[in-house]
């Protein structure tokens, strides 16, 4: 089976704290018999200091033991000033992996056309992971609009899941009760996800929405447990 991962990012992400879990999750995945292909839903770099949260790095004795391949390889990255997603396609963390580097775009027109050309180049798949840089739409930033390439429609949620495909969503908690803003999440994602299981993967900065088809549950499930065991204490499900 093959995981479809979509990651929506800047280079200078790269290597964080951040993303250190999030490339454990899907490493767990992965080691659950699921192959994996990664279409980087790029955004350009800016002057904000996201991505700056690489003291674990620092700790080893701290962090390295939930996954120390993976610990290495970035903190070779760092060490070489190499904060870029070609040092993570060229690393082989992801075996069998397929990769997409197009930047997103704002406007609907080119949006709708890389979304459609990616999920044509990448359509083998079993689950896709979509890692927009803020998480689902809101409401003041329609589709269209400057900075809409930082949020992941309603819309692509439907039509991915209406194809077949299983979901991983990445999430920023918004300015309000976490666990209320996860439930509204969750009760979402039913309703634009027909017959979905929607696991919150909730972590102390950001939650991963897990959307799965029935028929992935098995593989799923084994995903879940390697997740509990390898990062004890990073997350709970919601």
């Amino acid at each position: 089976m093959r995981i479809e991962t979509f990651l929506s990012m800047k280079n200078q992400y790269f290597g964080d704290i951040n993303d250190y879990l999030k490339y454990g999750l899907l490493r767990c995945l992965a080691d659950a018999g699921l192959r994996m292909g990664v279409c980087w839903m790029m955004t350009p770099d800016d002057a904000r200091s996201d991505g700056r949260k690489i003291s674990y790095l620092s700790k080893p004795e701290q962090w390295r033991g939930f996954d120390p391949s993976l610990f290495d390889s970035l903190a070779v990255a760092i060490r070489k000033d190499s904060r870029r997603i070609q040092h993570f396609q060229k690393s082989e963390l992801l075996p069998n992996a397929s990769f997409c580097n197009a930047f997103v775009p704002d406007d609907q027109p080119s949006r709708k056309s890389w979304l459609t050309t990616s999920l044509r180049k990448l359509g083998d798949v079993d689950i896709l992971f979509f890692d927009p840089d803020n998480g689902i739409e809101i409401k003041s930033v329609p589709g269209g609009r400057k900075g809409s390439s930082k949020y992941l429609y309603w819309d692509e949620i439907r039509l991915a899941w209406s194809r077949g495909f299983s979901l991983l969503i990445f999430q920023h908690f918004a300015r309000e009760n976490r666990d209320i803003h996860v439930s509204r999440l969750t009760s979402q994602l039913q309703e634009y996800a027909s017959g979905a299981i929607v696991v919150p993967l909730i972590t102390s900065n950001v939650v991963y929405l897990l959307v799965h088809q029935r028929r992935h549950a098995a593989e799923v499930a084994t995903a879940l447990e390697m997740m509990d065991e390898r990062w004890i204490g990073q997350l709970r499900r919601g």
